[in-house]
C-alpha cells in the first residue's frame, strides 16, 4: 500500500474514533514507520500524544498489539479510555479475578482484541507467552521505556529481560517509547531490545505551554498558599520530599481551607488508592504527595505543579512537571528549593549502585535552580537537543521575574572573602547559616564566642537580609564556586572560587524576588489565563464540567476519559446545539458522538434558555 493510501486510512481512523482533524508533530511519523513493518524508537514529551502513536495503528494492522506497562492502576485506566472511543481493548493483571481473566482470553482467543495491555512480569510467564505465541500479532509496545535503562531514572529490573520478546516471537516487531532518554539511554534501550536498524523519532522534549519558576524556599507553607490562591479552583499536585512533609503540608493547608488529600507510601493501601481515585475523578483538585504519586495519572486537566523541594534529577523534575498541562492548555510549575534538599538526596545518591551518575545528576539540578537562566534552554540542551529562541517566555528568567546583580564578581568576592576568613580551631568552615550572619553583622552569641565579630568581613553586606544573603549563597554552591563538606555542611572554596576570588571568571548572580515584583508577576499570571478563556462561556463551561462529573460516577471512570478541558472549552465557545455541530467539537468521534452528543447539547440548550 502506497504511503498516499497509508496516510488517508490513518486520518480517517483518526477522526472517527479520536474526533482529531489532524496530527500533532511526530506522530504521523511513528505511524507510518509501524505501518510500514519498522521497529521503532519514540521520544514524545508527556501531553505529546504517544499512546495513538501505537493505538491508531493497532487498529489498522491485523491481529492484536500487546502494549507492556508498568502500572496496573494505569492500564485500566488507558483500556477504559480506548472502550470509551469504541476500541476493543482489554488488559489482563492481578487485579482481575479468575473468571475476569478467564473472559479476557477467551476473548483474545477469539480474535476479538485490538489491543492488550500486561505487565512486564506477565510476559516472561510460560502460560502467557504460550497464549500469545497462538494468535495473531501486530506488534509488540514497550510503554515508560527508561524504565530499561540503568541510565533512567524510573529503571525496574523486570524490564530488562524484555529483549526476550525477539527470542519468544521471532519476526514481530518492538516498538518503544517513552516521554525523558539522555543519549545514554536511547543507547541503552536500543541495546537491550536489540533493535537492528531502529527508526528513531526523537521529538522536542520542549514543553512551550508550561511556565516555569524556581525560588528558595523561605516560609513554604506561605509560598505555596500564595500558588493556589493564584489558582484558585484549579487542579494541582504538591510534591514532597519526605513523607512527613507531605503530613505537614496536607494538614496545615486543610486548616487554611485549601481542601486536599495526601499521598505517599507510609500510607495504607486502601487509602493510598481511595485518595488518588478521589483525585482522578474530581472529587479533589489537590493532592499533596511524594514522588511515588503520578506515574498513573493521566488527568490532562492539572493547571499547575509545585514542588516544595528540589527533585533529585533532571529527568525526574522534566516527568513530574510533565503531569501539568497534559491538554496543551498553559500550566504552571514552581520550585521551591533548599540547601538542605542537596545534602538529603546526596545521602541517597550515596547508598546508590550508581552514586557517580546519580551524584553528577544531583548537581546539574541543583545548578538549574541556583543559576539564573532559561529554564526550557537546559531542559531541551540536558537532552542532547538544540534550543534556538532567544528567548522561552516562559520562565522566571525571560519574562524578566529575575533581577540580576549588578556587580556579580564584587558580590561572590565578598561572600567568598568571609568563608575563607573563619575556621574553627581544626581548619573546618562554618555553614551557610553562621556565614550569612557575619556578613549581615549579626552579633550572635556564636559569633562572640569564635571572636568572628572582629572580622574584616564582618558586616560587610548589612544592607541585605540574611534570605539575600542566603540566596545568593546557594546560587554560588549551585554554581561550583563553593561546596558543603562533611557532616555538618561546612562551606569551603572549590578551585573555581579561588579563580573568582582572583576575579578570572563571574557568577551570575539574581537578586531575591521583592514583594511589588511578586504583585506585578501576579497581575502577569492571571492575564495569561484570562487569555487562555478568551471565548469561552465560563458559566457553561462550568455546568458541563458538573455534566462530565456525573457521567463519569456512572460508569465508574475518571472524568477525562469522558472528554477533556480542551473539549468542554471548546464546547462553551461553539455552544452547540445540534448532532452534527457537536461532531465538529474537537476529541469527538464517531463513538462519542454517539453517547455523548445528547447530555451536553442538552447542557446547552438549556444554558441557551435562561434570560
Amino acid at each position: 500500500m502506497k504511503n498516499k493510501d497509508i496516510s488517508g486510512k490513518m486520518r480517517t481512523c483518526l477522526k472517527r474514533y479520536w474526533g482529531y482533524e489532524q496530527f500533532r508533530p511526530w506522530q504521523e511519523d511513528t505511524i507510518l514507520a509501524i505501518m510500514d513493518d519498522r521497529e521503532t524508537l519514540t521520544i514524545l514529551p508527556t501531553g505529546g500524544g504517544k499512546s495513538l502513536c501505537f493505538q491508531l495503528p493497532a487498529l489498522l494492522k491485523d491481529g492484536m498489539a500487546v502494549v507492556i506497562s508498568p502500572l496496573i492502576s494505569l492500564m485500566k485506566d488507558q483500556v477504559d479510555g480506548l472502550k470509551d472511543m469504541g476500541i476493543s481493548a482489554e488488559y489482563l493483571n492481578s487485579s482481575q479475578d479468575f473468571a475476569r481473566q478467564r473472559s479476557v482470553i477467551q476473548s483474545i482467543k477469539n480474535a476479538e482484541v485490538k489491543l492488550l495491555y500486561i505487565s512486564p512480569e506477565r510476559l516472561q510467564t510460560e502460560d502467557t507467552i504460550d497464549l500469545l505465541r497462538a494468535i495473531n500479532l501486530s506488534f509488540f509496545v514497550i510503554d515508560e521505556a527508561h524504565c530499561i535503562s540503568h541510565w533512567g531514572h524510573d529503571f525496574r529490573d523486570e524490564y530488562r529481560h524484555l529483549g526476550a520478546i525477539k527470542d519468544n516471537f521471532p519476526g514481530i516487531n518492538i516498538h518503544a517509547f517513552t516521554a525523558t532518554a539522555t543519549k545514554e539511554v536511547q543507547a541503552d534501550i536500543i541495546a537491550q531490545l536489540r533493535f537492528d536498524k531502529a527508526q528513531l523519532n526523537i521529538a522536542s522534549v520542549d514543553r512551550q505551554n508550561l511556565t516555569y519558576r524556581v525560588m528558595l524556599r523561605a516560609n513554604v507553607i506561605s509560598q505555596i498558599t500564595g500558588v493556589l490562591e493564584k489558582h484558585s479552583g484549579d487542579a494541582g499536585i504538591i510534591y514532597c520530599l519526605r513523607r512527613s512533609d507531605v503530613d505537614n503540608i496536607s494538614g496545615k493547608l486543610n486548616k487554611l481551607g485549601f481542601k486536599n488529600l495526601p499521598y505517599h507510601a507510609g500510607l495504607s493501601d486502601e487509602e493510598r488508592h481511595l485518595n488518588q481515585d478521589q483525585f482522578i475523578r474530581e472529587e479533589v483538585n489537590i493532592i499533596v504527595a511524594t514522588v511515588a504519586f503520578g506515574m498513573g495519572i493521566d488527568r490532562s486537566d492539572i493547571r499547575f505543579v509545585i514542588h516544595a523541594a528540589m527533585p533529585k534529577s533532571i529527568e525526574h523534575y522534566h516527568q513530574e512537571t510533565g503531569r501539568a498541562g497534559r491538554d496543551g492548555l498553559l500550566s504552571c510549575c514552581y520550585m521551591f528549593y533548599g540547601g538542605g534538599d542537596f545534602g538529603v538526596w546526596k545521602f541517597f545518591s550515596e547508598q546508590s549502585a550508581n552514586r557517580d551518575v546519580m551524584m553528577d545528576k544531583l548537581r546539574i539540578i541543583y545548578n538549574f535552580c541556583t543559576q539564573p537562566q532559561c529554564r526550557h534552554k537546559v531542559f531541551v540542551n540536558y537532552f542532547g537537543q538544540e534550543y534556538d529562541q532567544s528567548s522561552c517566555q516562559a520562565c522566571d528568567y525571560c519574562l524578566s521575574e529575575v533581577d540580576m546583580i549588578d556587580d556579580p564578581i564584587g558580590v561572590g568576592q565578598k561572600i567568598l572573602k568571609s568563608i575563607d576568613s573563619v575556621k574553627c580551631e581544626d581548619g573546618h568552615g562554618f555553614g551557610a547559616g553562621y556565614v550569612s550572619d557575619i556578613l549581615k553583622g549579626n552579633s550572635t552569641s556564636q559569633i562572640i564566642r569564635w571572636g568572628h565579630q572582629d572580622n574584616p568581613n564582618f558586616a560587610a553586606m548589612s544592607s541585605e537580609t540574611l534570605v539575600s544573603i542566603r540566596y545568593l549563597i546557594e546560587q554560588l554552591i549551585g554554581q561550583g564556586f563553593l561546596e558543603r563538606q562533611g557532616e555538618y555542611s561546612t562551606l569551603s572554596l572549590t578551585g573555581l572560587g579561588r579563580r573568582l576570588l582572583n576575579g578570572e571568571v563571574a557568577p551570575i548572580l539574581a537578586k531575591l524576588p521583592l514583594a511589588a515584583r511578586k504583585k506585578e508577576i501576579n497581575a502577569r499570571q492571571k492575564s495569561k489565563k484570562a487569555q487562555d478563556r478568551a471565548g469561552v462561556d465560563e458559566k457553561l463551561f462550568e455546568l458541563l464540567r458538573w455534566k462530565r462529573a456525573e457521567l463519569a460516577r456512572k460508569q465508574g471512570v475518571p472524568a477525562y476519559i469522558i472528554f477533556g478541558d480542551r473539549s468542554l472549552k471548546d464546547m462553551a465557545f461553539i455552544k452547540p446545539t445540534t448532532c452534527e455541530a457537536f461532531s465538529g467539537i474537537f476529541g469527538v468521534g464517531e463513538h462519542k458522538l454517539k453517547i455523548y452528543a445528547k447530555p451536553f447539547i442538552e447542557i446547552v440548550k438549556q444554558y441557551l434558555k435562561q434570560p
